[in-house]
């Protein structure tokens, strides 16, 4: 019944027999029939086909809000007796939102470094994207912002706040300021990233209380891509005081520090799916999380 399950979440994620077959690593043959059995077994139809997925029925729905709960019970189960057995092992997906990359290292290097049989893997998402593919059971937790949109029902731990800076090249003629306003980014150049992420609605938000309207002429879902567009010469764009250590040491790039009095900046963290007992490997990340906020500077 649990490999059913599982398949049928694939089915509901992908939404197409063929791409679920694949990442569940069987034949689409052998994946509609399991489908078909689970539709025997529980008396109901739970997928609308025809030439090709159409989508699930109410029951199917239904199902998939238990079907989630029953596999995640499952996995928790398997975990808690093999880290019984040998310790800790197996694997975390950790969706990390993109201004929080340069700073992952910091939380997975001694996590896998107290426990060497686990394998993390990092995976860029935008804020949305972390809580959905965290529901859809595709990510074990996430790295994403606590205090400026609504994240539901998940446990966090605090790491940092976010801070901003000007990023531009050596030779433009703002890197001979000490420090920038907001205001000041009025004529300036900007190229951002793309308005669908969480920290671009933070900026717009820093800019438009400064009286600033920005129509950012290069968008992109990339940090890379913008501060490729920054070497080119004429352009500055807004990054984290975290992606800025990244750059620190060259010397054709410089971050200029921006604040005017405004608010702190949001608060980001580690987020996980709430569960009144967590699995062992998600305790031991969320105490890798503690630890790195207890050992951060005041005021990181």
């Amino acid at each position: 019944m649990i490999d059913k399950l599982e398949m049928f979440i694939a089915l509901a994620n992908e939404r197409h027999f063929g791409r679920a077959a694949e990442r569940h690593g069987v034949t689409q043959p052998t994946l509609s029939a399991a489908i078909r059995q689970l539709e025997g077994e529980l008396g109901v139809q739970l997928v609308l086909r025809g030439a090709r997925f159409q989508g699930l029925t109410p029951e199917g729905e239904r199902v998939l809000d238990w079907a989630r709960r029953i596999v995640t019970d499952s996995r928790q189960m398997r975990d808690e007796m093999r880290a019984r057995r040998k310790g800790l092992s197996g694997s975390v997906r950790l969706g990390v939102i993109p201004t929080a990359l340069p700073m992952v290292a910091g939380l997975a290097s001694p996590f896998l470094k107290r426990h060497p049989n686990l394998r993390v893997q990092i995976l860029s998402r935008t804020s949305v994207e972390i809580l959905s593919e965290m529901e859809s059971l595709q990510l074990d937790a996430g790295i994403s912002y606590l205090d400026n949109e609504p994240l539901g029902r998940v446990t966090t731990v605090p790491l940092y706040r976010e801070h901003y800076r000007l990023l531009v090249r050596a030779d433009d003629p703002l890197a001979k300021a000490d420090s920038l306003r907001w205001a000041d980014l009025a004529t300036v150049n900007l190229c951002l990233l793309v308005s669908t992420m969480q920290n671009r609605r933070i900026i717009d938000r820093y800019l438009a209380q400064a009286g600033v309207s920005v129509q950012a002429a290069v968008e992109s879902n990339s940090l890379m891509a913008l501060v490729g567009q920054v070497l080119s010469g004429g352009w500055a764009t807004i990054i984290t005081e975290q992606a800025a250590r990244m750059f620190a040491n060259r010397p054709d790039l410089v971050a200029l520090t921006l604040s005017d009095g405004a608010a702190p900046g949001p608060e980001v963290g580690l987020i996980t799916p709430w569960r009144a007992t967590h699995t062992p490997v998600l305790a031991a990340l969320i105490e890798a999380a503690e630890r790195l906020r207890r050992n951060a500077p005041d005021g990181a």
